[in-house]
């Protein structure tokens, strides 16, 4: 007999069943609370009353804010790929005619929108998150309720719109910053011309829907998870340094899920290429 039945205390396989529940119920109460903010959310695209010119200011906040660490850091991305890429085609049969024609096909299909993506969950998320939960712990949501103002039609929507619009805008642009350096590294680590790695024979119409649908899909999880984030914000400035990190991790997560069910949708729908 064990020392927790001796001592009459219930085993501690109750215990774990009931942290994995209370976990279960967590989950699906958040989930439950992050669909409503997306209902709402889409409720006052149409039918709000914002704040004139606040989605423009999202725009630059979001957009011209996160230009330049997007393109260095897919810059970088685009000549590590390509140089890795180039050593493994090198080893096994030195043929780069079509170098440049796959690593455009995964830029459009998938890297440059999932990598874009998580590196403006980092920093848009992040800033979303904050800058809400703030104005939650300095009791500034509250005023708004008073006047009755719903935060989500003030303080999310021109948020949602804004990233909505600049992470199609940034990825597209980061894609292209990815693969112009990837050719220069081409070029220059493996004598591969221009003419040859700027081939876009791979590409077609899937790939373009795929790369498209998961900017939209990031672009609007992004400001959504990071909004319910600084919402749900509570116990002061510690509240709001919680709730900036969970914004990132929730938002990269929606990532990851988001690009796993595009990716199996898409194929489904246009099949293997």
């Amino acid at each position: 007999m064990s020392s927790d039945l001796a001592d009459g205390a219930p085993p501690r396989r109750s215990s774990v069943v009931r942290d994995l529940g209370a976990a279960g119920i967590d989950l699906f109460v958040g989930a439950r609370a992050l669909y409503g903010v997306f209902v709402q959310t889409l409720y006052y695209v149409a039918r709000g009353r914002r704040e004139r010119g606040a989605t423009v200011r999202q725009m630059h906040a979001i957009g011209n804010q996160s230009l330049f660490f997007v393109s260095i850091t897919m810059g970088f991305i685009g000549m590590i790929l390509v140089y890795q890429s180039g050593l493994q085609i090198k080893r096994v049969i030195p043929d780069f005619s079509l170098l440049g024609a796959t690593y455009l096909e995964l830029l459009v299909r998938d890297l440059a929108a999932s990598l874009g993506g998580l590196m403006l969950a980092t920093r848009v998320g992040a800033g979303i998150a904050a800058e809400i939960g703030s104005m939650v712990v300095t009791e500034q949501i509250d005023a708004l309720r008073m006047c009755a103002a719903d935060p989500i039609d003030f303080l999310v929507v021109p948020r949602f719109l804004a990233s909505l619009t600049m992470t199609v805008v940034l990825i597209v642009w980061a894609g292209t910053v990815a693969f112009a350096t990837g050719a220069i590294t081409a070029e220059v680590a493996f004598d591969v011309p221009l003419r040859t790695f700027c081939n876009m024979s791979l590409i077609d119409w899937g790939d373009v829907l795929t790369g498209l649908a998961k900017c939209f899909a990031y672009g609007a999880a992004i400001p959504i998870v990071s909004g319910y984030c600084g919402l749900s914000t509570f116990g002061g400035s510690e509240g709001v340094g919680w709730a900036t990190t969970r914004a990132v991790v929730n938002s990269s997560l929606a990532i990851i899920i988001l690009n796993a069910i595009i990716s199996t949708a898409s194929l489904l729908v246009f099949g293997a290429t």
